[in-house]
């Protein structure tokens, strides 16, 4: 499997949206939109699902860590210019969602290395991995009320899990964003570190599961997710309400005013 050069180094414009790189059996995957903030479009998306495709199952991998590049953001959330023309159709079809439970359901641990922002689907990308590193910027959250819309990809059954049932509607309810201290006094990351070691921090975790019996670790992993994973109604149910959403008027006036906004800066 080739290694690639740091992607920090290099431009997104001539690369592939998802950088990826195996070194002492840990599979970094680069998520490479830096210009827009590393957000989730279909095509990141279906660039995710071929990476997986290309290396997830591979028997040299032990661990997996998710980045995004550059230096402002994991996943700053949804394309919300394509998010506006989403309709019901595209909801149901859960196509966060289905990318979401793939992470989580890859048998090695994956670690989110969070730098800058994660909102929207970026949070439920990083509570879809096992751990999660972040560093000093991180400023995590799930603002899709503001929107009109739900966070209908894994967050209102995995971040329970994580800071438990009150905090999470307070997150979800409101749509604040949680800082980087916070989120570790609440549960939602690991550990926070210098921004500057945040993916060095995640391979170093990363290298020392990978040292270990990758059996029994698979084994840990799959033990856990048949004690706490139990979220196929919970899925549904976000897609089809995520779908009346969809084709709510309140929707297309609030994702106008963003794009608005957005345009006006």
């Amino acid at each position: 499997m080739r290694e690639d050069t740091d992607p920090d180094l290099k431009r997104s414009g001539q690369l592939p949206l998802v950088l990826q790189r195996i070194s002492g059996g840990v599979l970094s995957l680069t998520l490479n939109r830096p210009e827009k903030l590393n957000s989730l479009d279909a095509a990141m998306v279906e660039a995710l699902h071929v990476a997986l495709d290309m290396h997830g199952d591979h028997p040299d991998v032990r661990a997996i860590v998710l980045s995004g590049a550059g230096k402002k953001a994991f996943v700053a959330g949804a394309d919300i210019a394509e998010l506006r023309e989403r309709r019901r159709d595209q909801a149901l079809r859960g196509i966060n969602s289905e990318l979401f439970d793939r992470v989580a359901s890859i048998p090695v641990p994956t670690i989110a290395a969070i730098q800058g922002y994660a909102l929207g689907g970026g949070c439920e990308l990083a509570i879809a991995c096992d751990l999660r590193v972040a560093g000093t910027s991180a400023k995590i959250g799930q603002p899709e009320t503001g929107l009109g819309i739900m966070a209908a990809a894994g967050a209102t059954y995995r971040l329970p899990l994580l800071v438990g049932l009150g905090m999470a509607r307070e997150i979800l309810f409101t749509g604040r964003t949680v800082g980087a201290e916070e989120a570790l006094r609440i549960g939602l990351v690991n550990r926070v570190v210098d921004d500057d070691q945040v993916r060095p921090e995640a391979e170093k975790i990363a290298k020392r599961i990978a040292r270990n019996d990758s059996l029994a670790v698979r084994m840990t992993k799959a033990a856990l997710a048949a004690k706490f994973n139990n979220n196929g109604s919970a899925q549904i149910l976000e897609c089809v309400a995520q779908a009346v959403l969809f084709e709510s008027p309140e929707k297309f006036r609030r994702m106008d005013e963003f794009l608005e906004r957005k345009r006006g800066k």
